[in-house]
């Protein structure tokens, strides 16, 4: 099977350390495990090839972002002819996939007039997303495209239920929406990897994973931390990551003078991740806003493989994934005590830490790996194919 992946988000660098990059990359991985020849337009690189893509085909294409309408159209109609015309050159393919991007329908709308199975990848509603972190001047534009892939995919596959719910605003006519929740490698995340940043003996460490952006819930976990060290003393935080909200994390911590019991590591690539999760006794997702929670969350999947005791907020997808007392413990969203109050509980109860870690990656391997969900995205191919037969079948009688 010959499948094109399409990713023409200028933010989102296909060979990049950010969860969205890792994203791509592990499900190119996880399609070719499954055997298919993967070749891949995107409108961002960044850097060399991460291990095991080294052969990937790479087709490039124009980067564009958000924009004053009367300048920005023309930008948006040349990135869609130039994906077209690069997947007619490096084509036929069995199968496009596309990560959807604001401003890209090309790909979808190639698939459908070749007759050639088209799935979206939907991961966030990205409209309301840029309009409310980055701002978002075009927004009749980023709509317009919207409807328009939405309309031509065979077939939307939907990161979570929320996300699933925000599609339904736009007509779909006969394209079925699944719910595809991310996944996981559990040969790279495992328990029994060497830790690469321990604590001293005996001190107990709280870690977080993460692009410290703003709906992190990082202040929360602070809080919560603060009122965890004042009452057991040999406890260490692990912030794992860097980003917008780097600085305001230090000052925060600095204030409430932390700063000795944390090891702030800054961003680290994909690869050292796995080590810094096996250097963490609780791995916390404190994330603070339900109405918002739309993600499904790589770190949450990466913290189970890893066999860590995990304390998350119980919010959106979360809700289903952690199952309390099974396989990690839920906290209300914004509760800093609360969250302090099952880190403190899980520092006492070594036995419960380690029952919850052997459950937590038995539940990912069940369900949650990136094979499982290449094998899912392959099966929604094959019944996009077959309507697709039955729709021409049915044309020609």
């Amino acid at each position: 099977m010959r499948i094109a992946y399409v990713c023409a988000d200028a933010g989102v660098p296909i060979f990049g350390h950010k969860g969205c990059s890792v994203h791509v990359q592990e499900m190119v991985r996880a399609l070719q495990r499954h055997g298919a020849s993967v070749d891949v337009f995107a409108a961002s690189v960044a850097g060399a090839p991460t291990p095991g893509l080294e052969s990937l085909q790479v087709h490039r294409l124009p980067r564009v972002g958000d924009g004053e309408p009367v300048s920005h159209a023309p930008l948006v109609t040349a990135l869609n002819v130039e994906l077209a015309a690069a997947l007619d050159r490096a084509g036929p393919y069995d199968l496009v996939y596309e990560r959807y991007s604001l401003w890209s329908f090309a790909g979808m709308e190639y698939a459908r007039a070749a007759g050639t199975p088209g799935l979206l990848e939907v991961n966030a509603p990205l409209i309301e997303e840029q309009a409310v972190f980055r701002g978002l001047r075009d927004a009749a534009a980023a709509t317009r495209a919207a409807g328009r892939v939405f309309q031509a995919a065979d077939a939307l596959l939907a990161v979570s239920a929320e996300v699933a719910t925000w599609l339904e605003r736009f007509p779909s006519g006969r394209r079925p929406v699944h719910v595809l929740p991310n996944g996981v490698d559990p040969e790279r995340f495992r328990p029994d990897v060497a830790p690469a940043d321990p604590g001293p003996l005996g001190t107990y460490t709280v870690g977080f994973v993460g692009s410290m952006k703003p709906w992190h819930g990082l202040n929360v976990l602070i809080e919560a931390f603060a009122r965890l060290h004042a009452r057991v003393a040999a406890t260490r935080l692990l912030l794992v990551g860097g980003g917008p909200e780097d600085a305001a994390v230090r000052t925060a911590l600095a204030d409430r003078g932390l700063l000795p019991a944390c090891r702030l590591v800054g961003a680290v690539s994909p690869d050292e991740v796995p080590a810094f999760l096996t250097s963490m006794d609780a791995a916390v997702a404190p994330y603070p806003e339900p109405e918002r929670f739309y993600f499904s969350p790589l770190k949450v999947y990466e913290y189970l493989a890893a066999g860590r005791a995990i304390v998350a907020s119980g919010v959106g997808q979360l809700k289903t994934v952690i199952q309390p007392e099974v396989n990690g413990l839920l906290c209300p969203p914004g509760d800093a005590m609360a969250l302090a109050d099952a880190l403190e509980r899980l520092q006492r109860e070594p036995q419960l830490r380690a029952r919850l870690g052997r459950d937590a990656r038995a539940s990912v391997l069940r369900s949650h790996t990136w094979e499982q969900v290449a094998a899912r995205v392959l099966h929604v191919g094959r019944t996009a194919t077959r309507r697709g037969r039955e729709r021409r079948t049915g044309a020609r009688a």
